[in-house]
């Protein structure tokens, strides 16, 4: 059997994902500050996995993701997990978290490429080549 891959997927794939099955974890890994105030995608969960004000690791990422999935159960090898979508601003964070995450066991965890807000454009500004809300899809702010 293969071992499991972070899976990168578009933001209208992780949509139409999240649509097909119900029981998706979607989670937002940026910043507390940036998930209530930037915005986040409808339904998305925050747990970060670099936080402020020292901008370090989340050393209890992992277990707060087993916490919600399945009450904690460890995926086995012969069951599929739930699966797992990962957002941040532009793909990298969650990238990172992603492959931790299938490194500790998960075999469906998948990056949005282009985040929540997409990469810098040549006038240095975010969603206008990319990302979540510039491809028009469900987003809340606080």
């Amino acid at each position: 059997m293969a071992k499991p891959q972070l899976q990168h997927i578009s933001p209208q794939q992780a949509f139409d994902l999240i649509e097909k099955e119900p029981n998706v974890l979607f989670v937002d890994v940026r910043s507390e500050m940036e998930f209530l105030f930037i915005g986040h995608p409808v339904g998305a969960v925050n747990i970060p996995w670099i936080e402020e004000p020292d901008w370090e690791i989340n050393p209890h990422f992992v277990r707060d993701v087993r916490k919600l999935v399945l009450g904690g159960v460890i995926c086995q090898k012969d069951r599929d997990c739930v699966p797992i979508v990962l957002i941040c601003r532009s793909g990298k964070r969650s990238a990172e978290a992603g492959q931790v995450l299938v490194d500790a066991g998960f075999n469906r965890v998948y990056n949005i490429n282009t985040g929540f807000e997409g990469d810098l454009d040549e006038h240095h500004h975010r969603s206008s080549l990319g990302g979540w809300r510039y491809e028009g899809l469900p987003w809340e702010q606080c």
